[in-house]
């Protein structure tokens, strides 16, 4: 004890800078409780974070970092505000890409991969010129499979694999959705899989997930095959634009919890015998072409992933793995074409 207070021991974690961008908006509010009280990197891990946004939100961010300094949370060791690019990528560790346009107006598909294609281009840039060679990225920002894959392009010192897309949401509200229907805790829900694209293309795949409690697959619990082949699919793949036609918002909780659960496994590790979905880069496993950043089964040891191999594919999942993968190649055409580059395979 020291004038009143115990002294953090000294050999306290080293801190990780964590950058989170579009650090003004809403799922970035509700991420950084999450973050501040060890919930993504675990209780005892120190952070410095960097938060980034464009120069008109610098009022709305100062006021960001004068809540989290009221939290008084011993596991934030410093607050970064910036809008600028340098500042905010210096050394980082983890870089969390929330900041991406909104899809507006009269906008069609190709001008919002234009748009964000340009946005991702950048940072990707900013990754390579100043981040830590080692950084792990997790793209939020829609669309965001191939926004990972133009911030991998272009930043070709940083490892392929640490580039990786948000398909966490997509798995939470599918096990959610299963829950219900098979009566069951949602915990008691266990490798869901989402392959594929974060679109309404995605494939919200339960033959492989199991009811842990009843020691039996899901569809033996479920028993409608019909229910999970139409509407289950659907309401998966359509469950953003609901939240938005609610809210009149996107996703922003929910968004949170999913990044949180992605960086936490992918950091800290899977729990034994549970496979969750990451959009990561593809290899060739299960036929998916190479050069997308594709959503797959995964598990996770040491701060690395690793694509969980030998799953059985049925006709049906073969079908909708193979539509998700058309559209990922279409993307990624599109917006390469619009950057004039190549993608890095």
């Amino acid at each position: 004890v020291h004038g009143g207070h115990f002294r953090e021991n000294d050999h306290m974690t080293q801190p990780l800078r964590v950058l989170i961008t579009g650090a003004a908006g809403q799922i970035a509010y509700s991420l950084l409780p999450m973050v501040a009280n060890g919930l993504m990197l675990g209780p005892t891990q120190h952070i410095i974070l960097h938060l980034l946004d464009i120069p008109q939100t610098a009022k709305v961010l100062a006021g960001v970092k004068m809540e989290l300094e009221d939290l008084a949370n011993q596991l934030i060791d410093e607050i970064v505000i910036t809008s600028d690019p340098e500042v905010a990528f210096k050394n980082v560790d983890i870089a969390i890409l929330i900041g991406a346009r909104p899809r507006g107006p009269g906008m069609e598909r190709k001008d919002l991969l234009k748009a964000n294609g340009e946005i991702f281009r950048d940072q990707g840039e900013a990754l390579n010129k100043f981040a830590s060679r080692n950084v792990k990225v997790l793209v939020v920002g829609n669309p965001a499979n191939t926004n990972a894959l133009i911030a991998s392009a272009f930043a070709p010192s940083i490892p392929a694999q640490n580039f990786t897309a948000l398909t966490r949401l997509d798995q939470n509200r599918a096990q959610a959705m299963l829950a219900q229907r098979a009566r069951a805790r949602v915990n008691d829900i266990h490798n869901v899989i989402i392959w594929g694209n974060h679109s309404a293309t995605q494939y919200p795949d339960w033959h492989h997930a199991v009811v842990a409690s009843k020691n039996a697959r899901v569809e033996e619990v479920v028993k409608d095959s019909a229910w999970l082949r139409g509407q289950f699919v659907k309401d998966v793949q359509q469950r953003g634009a609901a939240v938005i036609n609610a809210r009149k918002l996107s996703s922003a909780v929910s968004a949170a919890k999913a990044i949180s659960d992605h960086v936490h496994d992918w950091f800290v590790g899977t729990r034994p015998g549970h496979v969750v979905s990451m959009g990561v880069m593809s290899d060739g496993s299960y036929n998916v072409p190479k050069g997308l950043i594709y959503s797959f089964p995964v598990v996770c040891r040491g701060g690395e992933y690793s694509i969980v191999q030998n799953l059985d594919i049925n006709g049906f999942s073969r079908e909708l793995m193979d539509k998700t993968a058309a559209e990922l190649v279409e993307e990624r055409s599109i917006a390469f074409g619009f950057l004039g580059k190549s993608s890095k395979v």
